[in-house]
C-alpha cells in the first residue's frame, strides 16, 4: 500500500533575506539528498505554485505531492527535509497517510461522530 504526503509551504522572512548565491547553496543541499531518497522509492508526483484563483485556495504559496512505498521512506523524506533547515526558511503544513480509496474514505467520513 502506498503512502502519500501533501505539503503546503510559503517562504518566511529568512528565505526572502537570502541572496541568490545563498539560495543556490541551499538548493544544492536539498538536491543532494534526492538521489538516496529516490533509491528508497520516494516519488515526486507534482510540485509547484498554488493557483490562488481557485475556490477555497490554500493560503500557502506552494505545494508538493509525494508517494512512498513504505513508512520508512516517508519518514526519511520528512527527516531529510528537516535536516536541511527547510523549516527555518519555509512555513510548512504536512498531511501524510495511506490511500484507502474513494468508497473507504466515504465510510471514514460517515463513521464520524
Amino acid at each position: 500500500m502506498s503512502l502519500y504526503l501533501a505539503e503546503l509551504y510559503s517562504p518566511k522572512p529568512a528565505w526572502l533575506a537570502l541572496d541568490a548565491s545563498q539560495r543556490a547553496a541551499f538548493f544544492a543541499l536539498v538536491g543532494g539528498g534526492m538521489e538516496a531518497l529516490a533509491a528508497m522509492g520516494v516519488e515526486v508526483l507534482a510540485i509547484g505554485a498554488r493557483d490562488a484563483g481557485k475556490i477555497h485556495a490554500a493560503s500557502h504559496a506552494f505545494f508538493a505531492l509525494w508517494r512512498f512505498p513504505d513508512e520508512a521512506a516517508l519518514d526519511a523524506l520528512l527527516a531529510g527535509i528537516a535536516a536541511t533547515g527547510w523549516h527555518d526558511y519555509f512555513d510548512t503544513i504536512n498531511a501524510a497517510g495511506a490511500d484507502v480509496g474513494f468508497e473507504a474514505h466515504l465510510a471514514q467520513l460517515a463513521a464520524l461522530s
